[in-house]
């Protein structure tokens, strides 16, 4: 028995092979997109202003994943790494770790002088003082910007692991430490 197949059901089965592929293409395509938007996402680390804890080395960029379950509640805490969005350019991203709360007081060494932490927004450095844009630049930052947090190293290799909290970056000021307050 022989089967013969014209140039007709040729073009037919194309057709379907080539629509069942797009559409699976486009479902694995929503459902990453949807994944990166509301669950989690992966972003490179550019520039030394998180040095040592990111790229440590001039020569490495380092890849890191980004939690996004923390928006719901903004459930932050002193020395979480947070991805934000700049207060002066929204399409461009920063990587800081958070030194305050709201209603925390900062010590501002190049001000001498001490800042209250307003409600809804945070205070945020990068490790690498002498190279970081962060809040001693353009102030406290609005818990809307937060895109994520930090959580773990992905790339590369040899630097995989999880993110550390480091809250010993510069001890919070209170009123009752500075002359003059009451």
């Amino acid at each position: 028995m022989m089967l013969v197949f014209s140039q007709q059901d040729f073009d037919m089965g194309t057709r379907s092979l080539l629509w069942d592929i797009t559409k699976k293409y486009f479902t694995v395509g929503l459902i990453g997109l949807t994944v990166s938007d509301r669950y989690a996402s992966i972003v490179s680390v550019r520039g030394s202003s998180m040095s040592p804890a990111f790229n440590p080395g001039s020569d490495t960029s380092d890849y890191v994943l980004v939690e996004k379950f923390c928006l719901d509640k903004y459930r932050f805490s002193h020395g979480d790494v947070v991805v934000f969005s700049s207060p002066s350019n929204h399409k461009e991203k920063h990587i800081k770790r958070i030194i305050g709360l709201p209603g925390d007081w900062i010590g501002t060494p190049n001000l001498d002088d001490v800042l209250k932490v307003p409600e809804g927004h945070f205070w945020v450095e990068g490790d690498n003082s002498v190279s970081s844009l962060d809040s001693r630049s353009f102030g406290p930052i609005p818990l809307g910007l937060i895109r994520g947090r930090v959580t773990h190293i992905v790339w590369p290799p040899q630097r995989m692991g999880r993110v550390e909290k480091e809250t010993n970056q510069r001890p919070l000021s209170s009123l009752q430490d500075r002359p003059g307050f009451y």
